[in-house]
C-alpha cells in the first residue's frame, strides 16, 4: 500500500493564528483514493527544519505533500528548500503559471510587480501543475529519496483544496494504488472506554487486514470506523459480515450503519413512516429544534417548537398544570412529560420531545448542575429519563440535546420499526 505524509509549513499554524484545515481535506481525499496517510506534521518557516523534515518524510513514505511557504514574501522559503532537495541547478519560468499570475492580478486590479512574476519561476527539476486559483504554482518532484514523489501546494486553503483533483489524477497515473474500504457505525449512550471494553472480544478477533477506529463527538456519540486495506472483490461483504456481528453485540446502542448524526437518524424514521414531530425546550433553549431543522427536508416532518424557558410559558402555552410545577418542581419527570404532551397537543404532531433541566452555572441539592429530564411522547404513551452531566454550560446543553434526540430515536424505533 502506498503511504503518504502531509506536511504543513508556516509559523502562523504553529502559533495558532491559522487553523490547519488543508491536512484534513487532503487526508480524506487520499484515503478515498487508496493512499494511506501515515503521518501529519506541522513545521515553521525555518529552512533547516523544512529540509530535514522533508528528507525524513521522503525516506519513510512514497508520497509527501506539503502546503504553505510558496508565497511571494521573504518568509516563504519552501521553494528554495525544494530546489536543494531535488538537486535543481537553477530556476526556469513556467509560461502557464506566468500567464495565470498576469490574469489574476489584472482581474483584481493590481499592479504586476517583480515579486509576483518571480512566483512563476520554479526549480528546473520540478513539474508544474498550473494553479488556477492563485499565483503560486503546484510543483511535483519525482524520484526523490529512492523513488518518492513530493507535491508542493500553496497554503491558502481554497487553493490547496482546489489543487486536490489534479493531485489525485497525477497519483492515479503514477502510483499502483490499492483499495481502501471504510464502513461506519454510530453509537450513542456509552462512554468510549466502556464501549471499548464491551466490544473487545469482537475487536480482538478482527482479521489482520481490518482496523477499527474510535471517533467520539459530543453531538453524535461515537463513530466506529472499520477499515480494510487489503482490497479484494469480497471486501464489502467481509466488512458487512463483521458489522452484522457488531450490531448484534451493541443492540440499541448502535443507531446507524453509516456516518450520520442523531437528527438525521430521527428524521429518516419520521419521514419513512409519514410521522410528524414537535418539541418543547427549556434548558436546551432551542438547540434541539436547531439540530432537527439543520437536516435538509426536515419540513416534511417537523411542525415546530416552543422554547418554554419561563414557568409562565410552560403553564400558559404548553398547559403544564401549576400544581404539577408546585408539587414536583420545574426540573422533574412530571413537568417534562407535561411539556411533551402539551406541545404535541398544541401542534398536532405524532411525536414530541421535551427537556427541562439545569445547564449551569447554578443548581441545588436535589438537582445539581448538569441535570436534565427528557420526555418523549407519542401515540403509545409518554416516557421520561433523567441524566446528569458534569460539563460547562455549553457542553451540558449539547449533551442534553443529543441525549433527547437519542431517547426519541429509541421510542421511534420501538414504535415504528418493530
Amino acid at each position: 500500500m502506498v503511504q503518504a505524509s502531509i506536511v504543513t509549513i508556516g509559523d502562523e499554524i504553529l502559533i495558532g493564528q491559522v487553523l490547519d484545515t488543508n491536512s484534513s481535506h487532503l487526508a480524506r481525499a487520499l484515503e478515498e483514493t487508496g493512499i494511506h496517510v501515515a503521518r501529519m506534521l506541522s513545521i515553521g518557516d525555518n529552512g533547516t527544519e523544512i529540509e530535514s523534515t522533508l528528507l525524513g518524510e521522503l525516506s519513510r513514505c512514497r508520497v509527501v505533500i506539503t502546503t504553505g511557504g510558496l508565497g511571494p514574501t521573504k518568509d516563504d522559503i519552501t521553494k528554495a528548500v525544494l530546489a536543494r532537495i531535488s538537486g535543481s541547478t537553477g530556476y526556469v519560468e513556467h509560461p502557464g503559471q506566468l500567464e495565470m499570475v498576469h490574469r489574476i492580478l489584472r482581474n483584481r486590479g493590481l499592479d504586476v510587480l517583480p515579486i509576483n512574476l518571480a512566483q512563476a519561476q520554479v526549480p528546473d527539476k520540478a513539474e508544474v501543475i498550473v494553479n488556477q486559483l492563485g499565483t503560486a504554482p503546484i510543483m511535483v518532484f519525482r524520484g526523490l529519496a529512492g523513488g518518492s514523489t513530493l507535491y508542493a501546494l500553496p497554503g491558502v486553503p481554497h487553493e490547496a483544496v482546489g489543487a486536490i483533483p489534479a493531485i489525485l489524477e497525477d497519483l492515479r497515473a503514477h502510483q499502483a494504488l490499492s483499495r481502501i474500504v471504510h464502513r461506519n457505525v454510530m453509537v450513542y449512550g456509552i462512554a468510549e472506554s466502556a464501549l471499548s471494553e464491551k466490544i473487545a472480544p469482537w475487536e480482538d478477533a478482527l482479521p489482520a487486514d481490518m482496523h477499527l477506529a474510535y471517533l467520539p463527538n459530543t453531538l453524535t456519540g461515537i463513530r466506529l470506523r472499520l477499515s480494510s486495506y487489503a482490497g479484494g472483490e469480497d471486501v464489502e461483504a467481509r466488512l458487512d459480515a463483521q458489522l452484522d456481528s457488531l450490531a448484534a453485540l451493541l443492540g440499541p446502542l448502535m443507531y446507524a450503519r453509516e456516518d450520520t448524526d442523531l437528527e438525521s437518524a430521527v428524521g429518516r424514521i419520521l419521514k419513512e413512516n409519514g410521522k410528524t414531530l414537535s418539541c418543547a425546550e427549556s434548558c436546551t433553549g432551542g438547540e434541539i429544534a436547531h439540530l432537527i431543522t439543520s437536516v435538509a427536508g426536515s419540513s416534511a416532518y417537523f411542525l415546530g417548537s416552543v422554547t418554554s424557558y419561563a414557568v409562565s410559558v410552560k403553564e400558559q402555552v404548553l398547559g403544564v398544570p401549576a400544581q404539577t410545577v408546585e408539587t414536583f418542581g420545574v426540573v422533574s419527570s412530571q413537568v417534562a412529560a407535561a411539556m411533551a404532551q402539551g406541545v404535541r397537543a398544541l401542534t398536532g404532531s405524532d411525536y414530541a420531545v421535551a427537556t427541562t433541566g439545569l445547564a449551569g452555572p447554578s443548581g441545588d441539592a436535589s438537582n445539581p448542575v448538569g441535570t436534565v429530564w427528557i420526555a418523549a411522547a407519542g401515540p403509545q404513551g409518554t416516557r421520561t429519563v433523567k441524566y446528569v452531566y458534569k460539563h460547562d454550560r455549553k457542553r451540558n446543553i449539547e449533551r442534553f440535546a443529543a441525549s433527547a434526540l437519542h431517547f426519541l430515536w429509541e421510542m421511534l424505533v420501538e414504535d415504528l420499526m418493530h
